[in-house]
C-alpha cells in the first residue's frame, strides 16, 4: 500500500469510527470538519515531516488518547489483540489443553485439562517439556508468551513434544492434535457443610449460565441444600446477559434486575423470568474490591430486592456499559454507550473526573486510607442515598456496592513479607520443586481428597526452605512478619498441592477452611434470626 492510499485508508477508518461513535449527531458540521482537519494533518506529517514516520502507529496512538479523555473503560483494541481478549469471554481457545509453569527455565506441566488433547494422549502433571517440534526449549530464557506461541494453534494441527517424566533418562515422544479447549468461568462448587452449598465464579463468560446450572444441580443431589454462598470475589465482570441469567436464578418472576440508559441509548430494562433454581432459601453473596461490572449487577439486584445478604468489602464501582464497534482494519473500539442502574435506581460507577491514572490507583488509595481494614474509613456520597425495594434499607450510589456485613482484608503490616513470597513466585516455585520429588508418594498415600484434607500437612522443614529462599532473593522480613507468614505458607502450599493432584475445586476447599469471610457467611446462614434481622434492618 503506497503512502497516498495508506492515508486514504486511515482517514476512511477514522470516518467509520466517527460514524459509529457519533450516532445521530454524526452529520453535524463539527464532526465532519474535524475529520477533514485530522486527515489533513496526517497528510502533512506523511509528506513533509523531517524524519520518516509510522502513520499507522500515530493514528492508533491518537485514537487511544481520544478515548482516554472520555472515561477509563472506553478502549481501543488492535486487530492482533482482539482474538486474545475475546478468549476468556467466549469460553474457549485452540491448543493442547494444559496449564503450565516455568521452573528454572524449564517448561513443566501443572495440570492437563480434563478431556483435552494432552490428557487423551497421556501427558501428566509434573512432565517436563524439553523439545517442541524437535527444537530444544530449555535454557533459552523461556517466557509465558513463548509457550503460548509454541503450543497454541488451529484446531486439527499437530505438535510434537518430547518430555522427561520423573527425571527418567529417556525422553518420551508425544504427538498431540490441537483442539478447542474450554475455559471454565466457575472455579469451584461443593458443600461447605450439610446444608450450605458454595459456588465460585471468576468471570461472566458465554458458558457461565450453563456451568452454574450443572454445578447447582449437583449440589441439589444431596437433598439437603438449604443455603447458598455465591462467591464473586475478584470477578471483574463479562457478559451482561450472563449476569442477568445468574441473577434470574434467585429472583421471583418479573422483578427488575438491571436497566441501562445513555444519551444515545434509550432505557432498556431486564427483568427476571419465572424460571429460577434458588428463588427461596438463604443466600449470601461474597464481594471485594475486585468484584466489578457484571458481578455488581448480580450483587446489586440481590441487595436491592433484599433477596440475600452481601458480605465482604466495597466492590470496584463500574457502572458503565461498553459496546464493541469494529473498525475497517479489524481493530475494535469498545465505547461506553450507557450507564447501568440497579433496581433501586443506583448507578454505582465511581468517580473518574481526576483522570484515568488516578482512577486506576483506586485500590492503592483504599489500602492507604485504611478502607480495606475498617468499615469506618469508607465514606459514601450522602447526596446519593437510595432504599432497597422491599425492606427500605439505606444503600448508596456513586462508588461500588457496600456489603451488608463488612469483613476486613486479612492482613496487617506483617502481610508484606508473605505477599512478596507469593508475588515473586517463590512459594509457587518451592511447591513445584516439592511436587517434583513427592507427587507420586502423595497420590499413593492420599488417593482420595478426603484423606488428604484431613491428614496431610506442610511440614516445618518446607517452610524454612521457603524462608531461606526469600532471604536469598533479598526479601526482608522481621521475626514478627515471618511468624505471621508461617501458617499462611502452610495453608496456601497445601491448597496448591491439592489443585495439582485433585483439581481446582479442591484448591478452594482447602483455602476456604480458614477464610474469615467464609466463616462469617456460614455463621449468618446458620442463624436464621440473625440473617432475617440484618435483612430487615433499616
Amino acid at each position: 500500500m503506497n503512502r497516498s492510499w495508506r492515508i486514504k485508508f486511515i482517514v476512511s477508518t477514522l470516518f467509520a469510527a466517527l460514524i459509529l461513535w457519533g450516532g445521530p449527531t454524526v452529520q453535524s458540521q463539527d464532526v465532519q470538519s474535524n475529520m477533514i482537519k485530522f486527515g489533513r494533518l496526517l497528510r502533512l506529517v506523511d509528506s513533509y515531516y523531517v524524519d520518516s514516520t509510522n502513520v499507522d502507529k500515530l493514528t492508533e496512538e491518537a485514537i487511544v488518547d481520544i478515548l482516554s479523555k472520555l472515561d477509563p473503560h472506553s478502549v481501543y483494541i488492535s486487530k492482533e489483540e482482539v482474538e486474545k481478549m475475546n478468549e476468556p469471554l467466549v469460553g474457549s481457545f485452540e491448543g493442547i489443553g494444559i496449564s503450565f509453569n516455568i521452573l528454572r527455565d524449564t517448561l513443566m506441566v501443572v495440570t492437563t485439562i480434563p478431556g483435552g488433547p494432552s490428557e487423551k494422549v497421556g501427558l501428566m502433571p509434573g512432565d517436563r517439556i524439553l523439545f517442541v517440534d524437535g527444537k530444544p526449549i530449555g535454557g533459552i530464557g523461556l517466557q509465558n508468551s513463548d509457550v503460548m506461541d509454541m503450543l497454541r494453534g488451529d484446531k486439527g494441527t499437530k505438535v510434537k513434544l518430547q518430555i522427561q517424566r520423573n527425571r527418567g533418562p529417556e525422553l518420551l515422544d508425544f504427538t498431540i492434535v490441537r483442539d478447542k479447549i474450554p475455559l471454565y468461568s466457575l472455579d469451584a462448587s461443593y458443600m461447605l457443610n450439610d446444608n450450605t452449598g458454595y459456588i465460585k465464579i471468576n468471570r461472566f463468560a458465554a458458558t457461565t449460565g450453563d456451568e452454574f446450572d450443572k454445578a447447582f444441580a449437583e449440589l441439589k443431589e444431596s437433598n439437603k441444600l438449604q443455603n447458598l454462598v455465591l462467591d464473586l470475589r475478584g470477578n471483574g465482570g463479562g457478559y451482561l446477559k450472563e449476569a442477568i441469567r445468574l441473577a434470574d436464578q434467585f429472583l421471583e418472576s418479573d422483578e427488575l434486575i438491571v436497566y441501562t440508559e445513555g444519551t444515545h441509548d434509550r432505557r432498556k430494562e431486564y427483568k427476571s423470568t419465572s424460571v429460577g433454581d434458588f428463588e427461596k432459601g438463604r443466600l449470601v453473596v461474597l464481594i471485594d474490591e475486585g468484584s466489578a461490572s457484571a458481578s455488581e449487577i448480580v450483587t446489586g439486584a440481590i441487595q436491592d430486592w433484599d433477596r440475600g445478604l452481601v458480605i465482604g468489602r466495597r466492590s470496584f464501582g463500574k457502572g458503565l456499559v461498553q459496546q464493541p464497534f469494529p473498525l475497517t482494519d479489524g481493530s475494535v473500539v469498545r465505547l461506553t454507550t450507557a450507564h447501568y442502574y440497579t433496581p433501586s435506581g443506583r448507578c454505582i460507577q465511581k468517580p473518574y473526573d481526576e483522570g484515568v491514572t488516578a482512577y486506576r490507583q483506586d485500590y492503592l488509595n483504599r489500602f492507604e486510607s485504611g478502607e480495606l481494614f475498617s468499615k469506618d474509613s469508607i465514606h459514601f456520597d450522602k447526596s446519593q442515598v437510595f432504599s432497597t425495594i422491599n425492606n427500605k434499607r439505606t444503600v448508596y450510589a456513586g462508588g461500588g456496592i457496600m456489603p451488608d456485613i463488612f469483613v476486613p482484608l486479612d492482613t496487617t503490616s506483617n502481610f508484606s513479607f508473605y505477599n512478596q513470597l507469593v508475588r515473586r513466585n517463590i512459594l509457587n516455585s518451592s511447591i513445584l520443586t516439592y511436587l517434583d520429588g513427592n507427587r507420586e508418594e502423595i497420590k499413593k498415600n492420599y488417593p482420595e481428597f478426603s484423606a488428604y484434607s484431613k491428614d496431610f500437612a506442610i511440614n516445618d522443614e518446607f517452610v524454612e526452605q521457603v524462608i531461606a529462599e526469600a532471604t536469598k532473593e533479598k526479601i526482608d522480613g522481621d521475626e514478627e512478619s515471618i511468624a505471621f507468614a508461617r501458617p499462611l505458607i502452610k495453608r496456601l502450599g497445601k491448597a496448591m498441592i491439592a489443585r495439582d493432584i485433585y483439581g481446582t475445586n479442591y484448591y478452594f476447599q482447602v483455602i476456604n477452611k480458614d477464610e474469615d469471610i467464609i466463616k462469617k457467611a456460614i455463621e449468618v446462614l446458620e442463624d436464621a434470626s440473625k440473617y432475617d434481622d440484618i435483612l430487615a434492618d433499616n
